[in-house]
Order: C-alpha cells, then sequence, then structure tokens
C-alpha cells in the first residue's frame, strides 16, 4: 500500500482544515516545499497536493508551489483543487504534476472529465469521490450534490477510471480513525462483486485510496488487509501522532 502524505494550500502555506470547514484552519508550516523535502527524506516518494483556494475559487491558484515542489524534489505529485477547465488541466501537467485529482469537475461537467480521461488516461486523471454521508459533495465540500457515491465511482469505473480517492469528510482532520466500513463497502460493490465481464468493460478493478480521519499508525495495515492501493495522511503527521520514522519503517 502507497504511503501518500498531504499537503494542503491556502495562501501559499501548509494547512489542515476539520472536515473541510475553512474556519478551521490550522498553518503547519509556512514553507510547503521545507515540507516536502522533509517527506522525501524520510524515503516518501509521493505526495497528495491540494489547492485550497483553487478549490473554493474558479480556477488553479496554487500552482506555483507545485512548480517549485516538483522541481526541487522528486515526489510523484497528485494535484487537486480548482481543476476546472483545460487550460487549469495543462497547467497542472506543465507545473509537474504526475497525476491530477477531478472531483468537482466529475460532477459538475462529466463531458470535460470524460475527455480528460479519455485524452491523459486512467494513469493520470484521479476520480475525487469525496462523500459526506455517501452523498458526492463538491466545491471545496462546500455544497453536497444529489450524488449517490458508490453508483458514481461505479459509473466512471465503466468510462475507464482506475484511482479513486475517498476522503469521508465527517472523519477528515478528526483523528478518530478512517471509514473502514465505507472501504470495504467500495471495494466490495466497485471489485469484488461485480462480474468478470462488466470488469473487462470497465477496464479492471478500481485502485482505492483511502483518506480522511487517519488516526494511529495502527490502522494503516488494516486499510492495506482491505485492499486499499494508497493511503492519504495528513493531521496525524502534523499532530505528531505518526513519526516519520514509522512511515520510513513502513516503506521499507
Amino acid at each position: 500500500m502507497r504511503i501518500i502524505p498531504a499537503i494542503d494550500i491556502i495562501d501559499g502555506k501548509c494547512v489542515r482544515l476539520s472536515k473541510g470547514d475553512y474556519n478551521t484552519k490550522i498553518i503547519y508550516n509556512e514553507n510547503p516545499l521545507e515540507v516536502a523535502k522533509e517527506f522525501e527524506a524520510h524515503g516518501i516518494e509521493y505526495l497528495h497536493l491540494v489547492d485550497l483556494d483553487g478549490a473554493k475559487s474558479s480556477q488553479i491558484v496554487n500552482y506555483k508551489i507545485l512548480e517549485q515542489i516538483a522541481s526541487k524534489t522528486k515526489l510523484k505529485i497528485d494535484f487537486g483543487g480548482g481543476l476546472k477547465s483545460d487550460a487549469d488541466l495543462k497547467i497542472a501537467f506543465e507545473s509537474g504534476a504526475n497525476q491530477i485529482t477531478g472531483g468537482s469537475i466529475a460532477v459538475k461537467n462529466r463531458a470535460i472529465f470524460e475527455k480528460w480521461i479519455a485524452e491523459y488516461g486512467a494513469d493520470k486523471i484521479i476520480l475525487g469521490a469525496d462523500a459526506n454521508n455517501e452523498k458526492v459533495a463538491v466545491s471545496g465540500w462546500l455544497e453536497d450534490s444529489d450524488e449517490d457515491l458508490i453508483p458514481f465511482i461505479q459509473e466512471y469505473q465503466n468510462k475507464g477510471i482506475q484511482y479513486v480517492i475517498c476522503t469521508d469528510i465527517a472523519k477528515d482532520g478528526m483523528l478518530e480513525g478512517p471509514s473502514f466500513d465505507l472501504y470495504k463497502k467500495i471495494l466490495d460493490e466497485c471489485n469484488f462483486n461485480s462480474s468478470l465481464s462488466s470488469r473487462a468493460q470497465s477496464g479492471g478493478e478500481i485502485k482505492l485510496i483511502a483518506s480522511g480521519g487517519i488516526s494511529t499508525f495502527d490502522e494503516l495495515p488494516k486499510l492495506a488487509e482491505l485492499g486499499c492501493e494508497g493511503i492519504i495522511i495528513g493531521k496525524a503527521i502534523y499532530e505528531g501522532r505518526i513519526s516519520m520514522k514509522q512511515l520510513e519503517q513502513y516503506i521499507m
């Protein structure tokens, strides 16, 4: 299972929120590059970088931070937040993103998101399926949609999506443990219970990246056992609940 630390950006600074509420912002470091370099120094290979200003805006905002981290580390970066147009996507990839995550766009403009999957390939485009009571949330989690989470994922699975990041918003930043039951349900219904014919049509099983609520190191092997392909860890690192040494040893 891949370990993917998160850096969330507001005003160019490394922050964390609770349940996606911008009023709960805590600044952990004024210099995101410094944080990224520390991750890399401990053997981390992947980074989840989120432009929270962009998520609230109508376009990508903090792409200069992406550019800086991509040019000064070897981290493989997935970038999300504010990707609303072909121009935004071009900026993200030109700034050094290895993958991009589309959440709101996948709900509000399916045609463009499906075009991205077709043009860039399923290895470059991640579906951001963030949930509030199993309904997909959009616009930096400021809005709920009418989309039911699992049918939403399955629909894009049939369009060729492989990577899915799912955050249970009720858990995010709360350090109360991840949504094991929700992730099991997603994997069961999208992968293990799908027929061979439908898998062949969709291009394969989804690679689920769990996010939100991680609080202790012991939760990692449990998520791996469920079948999660990756795990995004944010506040647990910044609050010292999970040490970089523990992650370094897990990766080795």
